[in-house]
Order: structure tokens, then sequence, then C-alpha cells
């Protein structure tokens, strides 16, 4: 028996990507490990809580773990039935219910399984090791007890989330509670270790500084959630250093920790790629979209479920092309289909030839039997990009996301806000209300006094909506929210003077398609990082520079993207929204091998994290960014929130009620 990290390396070898290292140790170093052991048995049990079970099924696909030896998957808290003939593996959190669960059944004359190989999720505490070895009837009965530390969710290629969806309300609550708040991120943090762990790689750990005003201001618990959390990701890390040598002694990678006040409208400005807008607009339950397929019996037709994921070629390919863009390579993709199929070319010559649209390509394909699995996926995406470009359309997306964008960069304000309150009575109260939310962050001065209940009776919303707008000022800070009270005079004499605008046009941005001018704040913070231009005194870091950070080996890999042609993100054909070869095949190894194709030559790992929630928009930005930097860019964030999730979460921050005189953003 040994108490020890996997051994397996994650170094040399072809470059692996954030997912798939996380769905090789899973596979490898933990279900094959036990399946090489001094066991004889040739099926085994696989033993969860709900976390794992989460875990793994973010990595690994049922049938990868069947291969591995696993002939069924259990619930540790659910009645199981005895197998005494059968290995088990259990992969849990290192909590003292899980533990005395597992000694359960282990001990006694007839044990549940022949054999336990237990792995735990994060370190498990020297108080729990000693609990099972005073079992001296288990003991003979481990196989293996390791800390696999590997307790996040792998919801993408180049994204984690740590699965902590009230971050929001118990670190940002208008009621601060710095007990709960320091639990929540104490958990954060040996979560967000544990994707270190796996990797085998040793961060520079930088944060988002506090912002102080005067020596005279209080510094609240919320101006100091980057920092605590910084504090806490490197003090797990110190540990890990002292416990497992296949660590690296030297940093070898970069962690930027931030918090939501990073960027307000991010996450809830519509977003024009096809994967936000799915999300946005389709009410999909996680990567779930559920549609009518015609019944085979030729009764009504039938609710089918579909999973928008990486083994989905075409979803890989359109997932982050503007909804525009995506729906003219599906036409394409159609025709071309039809072009070369020589069924379709009569059935399409019987019609009078002129061109189709492409629901009758839709449709002729479908009568291709032979073709059926292709068809399918092509089809469903057909058929969705189909949906929300008609729902663009009876909802008004596009002058509304016109005016949105015009306010994020200066180029509209209160007059236009107030004539589209005024004349689209028909908006939806979710867009009315993200237009004011958008309005808010950047004109903050326009909701004191009695502004604020002007604009909700006009844009006819409740005071539960306008909830959200006031809540905005918990994520600012108190230092923010102090400097915006601090005399109304200098606010209102200073407006006419500056053009408001939450941020700037980028520089050599070719703008193919309408409304894709927004960029998320990360994306100039992730390249000034990589270029070593981040401010040290807004960023500074915690395991304190040594003289190489930001110099050879940051600048080498700096170097080697220099000399190439630019790069833009919304050129019509963009390379990192199409990987090569993505029509290839349809299972997940050959969407990962055709993956990591494109990861062999990279630079250090950059990650980012997000207290409070990621957006799509910030997924795809470091997709987009590992493409231009040669560095594989990985998100993480306490959770993945599409608009409607963020808000929600937003309106529940307020412990009493506020009165909307009261209401200063």
């Amino acid at each position: 028996m040994s108490l020890s990290d996997s051994d397996a390396s994650s170094v040399g070898g072809d470059y692996r990507n954030f997912r798939q290292i996380s769905r090789e140790r899973l596979l490898h170093e933990m279900l094959r490990s036990a399946k090489t052991g001094d066991s004889k048995s040739t099926w085994k049990v696989l033993i969860m809580d709900k976390r794992t079970i989460k875990v793994m099924s973010y990595s690994c696909k049922m049938a990868d773990i069947t291969e591995e030896g696993v002939s069924l998957v259990e619930d540790i808290y659910k009645r199981r039935q005895p197998l005494p003939s059968m290995d088990a593996i259990y992969f849990i959190q290192p909590t003292k219910e899980n533990v005395i669960m597992f000694l359960s059944d282990m001990s006694g004359r007839t044990p549940l399984y022949k054999k336990a190989f237990v792995f735990f999720s994060s370190p498990i505490s020297r108080e729990l090791v000693n609990l099972v070895k005073r079992d001296a009837l288990v003991l003979p009965r481990i196989g293996a007890l390791r800390e696999m530390n590997l307790e996040y969710f792998a919801i993408d290629s180049q994204g984690f989330v740590t699965d902590d969806e009230r971050a929001l309300e118990e670190l940002f609550g208008d009621e601060e509670n710095s007990r709960r708040g320091d639990a929540c991120l104490n958990v954060m943090a040996t979560r967000i270790a544990t994707v270190f762990a796996s990797l085998r790689e040793l961060p520079f750990v930088r944060y988002r500084a506090a912002k102080f005003l005067d020596p005279t201001t209080a510094t609240t618990f919320r101006d100091l959630i980057p920092t605590k959390l910084a504090a806490a990701v490197w003090n797990c890390l110190l540990k890990y250093k002292e416990t497992f040598p296949n660590l690296p002694t030297t940093e070898t990678c970069e962690l930027l920790i931030l918090d939501r006040s990073v960027d307000q409208i991010a996450p809830i400005i519509h977003e024009w790629t096809y994967d936000a807008m799915c999300h946005d607009l389709l009410n999909m339950e996680g990567n779930k979209y559920v549609h009518e397929v015609p019944s085979k019996t030729g009764g009504p037709p039938e609710k089918k479920e579909v999973l928008l994921e990486d083994h989905d070629p075409v979803w890989l390919e359109l997932r982050h092309a503007h909804i525009a863009d995506a729906s003219e390579r599906l036409h394409e993709k159609m025709t071309n289909f039809i072009s070369k199929n020589k069924a379709a070319q009569i059935q399409h010559g019987s019609r009078g030839g002129g061109e189709l649209s492409t629901r009758d390509l839709q449709k002729m394909v479908q009568a291709l039997p032979q073709y059926s699995e292709q068809i399918e996926k092509l089809s469903l995406h057909v058929e969705i990009a189909g949906k929300i470009n008609r729902i663009i359309g009876e909802m008004g997306l596009r002058e509304l996301g016109q005016l949105e964008q015009d306010l994020v960069f200066g180029d509209a304000g209160t007059k236009e806000v107030i004539n589209y309150l005024r004349t689209k009575l028909d908006a939806t109260r979710e867009n009315k209300l993200r237009l004011l939310m958008i309005y808010a962050a950047i004109y903050p001065e326009k909701f004191e006094g009695d502004k604020a209940s002007k604009l909700m009776k006009l844009a006819g919303l409740l005071s539960d909506d306008m909830n959200a707008v006031n809540n905005m000022r918990l994520l600012e800070g108190s230092s923010d929210a102090k400097k915006s009270t601090i005399g109304a005079f200098s606010l209102k004499f200073e407006v006419p003077k500056r053009k408001h605008a939450a941020r700037k046009e980028r520089k050599g941005e070719e703008e193919t398609w309408q409304l894709s001018r927004f960029y998320p704040m990360i994306e100039e913070l992730i390249e000034k990082l990589s270029k070593g231009e981040l401010p040290k005194n807004d960023y500074p870091c915690m395991n304190d520079p040594s003289a190489s950070f930001g110099g050879p080996s940051q600048a080498a890999s700096v170097r080697g993207s220099q000399g190439q042609a630019p790069h833009s993100v919304r050129a019509r054909r963009s390379t990192w929204a199409r990987p090569r070869g993505s029509d290839d095949g349809y299972s997940s190894d050959s969407i990962l091998r055709h993956a990591s194709s494109d990861f062999k030559k990279m630079g250090q790992r950059i990650f980012v994290f997000i207290v409070g929630g990621a957006t799509r928009s910030e997924l795809r930005v470091c997709h987009k960014l590992t493409e231009k930097l040669k560095r594989e860019v990985v998100l993480g964030s306490t959770s993945l929130d599409d608009p409607p999730q963020f808000i929600t979460k937003l309106k529940l921050l307020s412990s009493q009620e506020f009165s909307l005189d009261d209401l200063q953003i």
C-alpha cells in the first residue's frame, strides 16, 4: 500500500492539452493502475461520491471507463449489492463521512468487495489516514491508498470550474460574513491547487490587488478576495512541494487570479458567437439540447436529447464562430454534401434547378439513409442555427446588440438608451434589464436619487429586476463605491468633458462580421501578462518573482510568437474557430488527437481564474489567444454562467430590500 499521489508524469512526449491530461490521469493513473495491481479480478466496481461522479463525467465517457475494466459505477451513499468476488475502486473526497462509509463497506467477515483501491480527490488529513490505519481488519484488504488530487470539472479542453455555484452570494453578498467567505475561498483554493498537481505545474501566482483611495479608507473583505485566494492557493502549493517529489521546484507557468469586478459587462452583454447564442437563447440545460425528430413508427415527432460538446466535430468547428458565419458555413457544408452525392444531384435536378435554401437541402439529404450519421449532425446544427436566427429576428436583437456595443465603446449614451426604452415596447423584460445593467456600469451617476425609479418605470421593470442593477455596486468593492459618492458635483461636472466608454477599440482587429467589436477585459490582461507588461503594483505576485520572471523563459515564449503574420479573430475563416481535420472522425479520441496537433510547439501555460463566474466570451478568448500567443491559455472559475443565470445570482446578493431612492451603483 502506498500513500502518495500518482507517479506518472505529464512531462515528455507530445504536448497534451488541459482536458487530455485530466482524462488520462483518471483513466490510466487511477483505473488502469488498479487493473494492473496485485488483483486477479478482470472487472471492477467504481464507487464515487456526488462531486467525483461529476469530475469523472466531465473528463471521460462511460465507454472509456468500461474499457479500463469497470463493469459497474456506484454512488457511495446509495445502498449497494455485495459483490465479494470483485474488486472496488473508490474515487472519493477525503471527508470523514466518506472514509467511514468506505471502512464500513470493507470491514467485518463479509466485506462488500474483495479488495479496495482508494483514490482521494484532494489531500487527506493525517487524522483520517490514522483512522484507516487503525482498522486492522480493513488494512489488508486495501490495494492502494492514494491522493489523486483532481477535484475540478474539466468543462472544456481549456476550461475548468471549481463548482462553487454560491461563490457570488457568499463572497459578494451585502451582509459580509468573513468566516463564511474564508471557508468558501479555502475550498476553492484546494480545488484550484489540484489543477496544478494534476498537470505537474508550479505557477507564478499573480492577483488583482485591492484598490486603496487613501489611508483613511477601510478595506473590506470584498476588496481582498483575489489577494486572499492567491495566498490560499500558494499555501496549498507549498504543501504539495513538501509532499510530492514530482512537482517542479521552479515555476513553470503563470496563474492570474481575478474576480468578477474586473468586467461587469461581459456576463450580461449579448455575445454573438454560435456557442454563446445557443446557451443564451435556447434554454439549454448545461450542454444538453432537446429537439424533435420524426417518429420511426409514423407517429407524432419524438423528443431527442443531444449534447453539444467536443465529440461533435461540427460543433467543435463552429462554436466560436459568429452566428452569421456559422450559418453560412452550414449552408456551404450542406451544398458540398449534395454536390458530391449523385442521388442528391438527381433529386436536385428533378426540382427544375435553381439555388435551394438550406431547409430544402436539409430535407434532401435526410432522404439518403447511407449518410445518416453524417447528415444527422449536420441537420441538427442547421436546425439550431435556423432557430437562433428566427429568435434574433423576432426579438429585434440586432438593434439591441448594436446599442449595447455602442454604449460600451462610447458611441451611444443616455439619449439612445431612453429612445430605445420608449420605442421598443415589445422588448422583453430581461433584454431591457440587461441594457440598463450595461448602462449602469458605464454611467453610474445616472442612477442617483430618483433617477433610478424613473428609468425603472420607463423600462416597465419590477423592483426585483432593479435589485440586479443595484447589486452591481457590490461587485465593485467599497473603494470604488465610495469613489462614486464623493460629491455628486464632481461627477456631474466631469460627465460632459469626457467620452464615457467601458473599453477602447482594439487596434489591428478586423471586423468581418457586424456586432463583433466587443471583447472581454481579460483579453487585454492575458496579452499584457504574456508580454511581461502587466503592472506589478496592480497585479503583484504571491511567490515573489525571481530574476528570471519575465526574463529568459518568458521572453523566449514571446519571441517564439513574433515574426508571424498578424492574426485576426474576426477574419471570416479564422483558424482558431476551425481546427484542421475536424471532419475526420466523430469519436472523442479522434477529436482529442486533432486538438493536440496544434499544441506541439507551445510556450508556458497561462491560467486565469475568475472568482464569481466566467462567461462563454471569456472562454472563447482563451482559445483565440492560445492560437495567437502560442501558449495554452486555461480559464478557470467558480462557475460558467450564461446571462440569465448570472442575473439571477446578482439579484440574490441583497440580504434586504433597498429603497430605490437610496440606490447607488
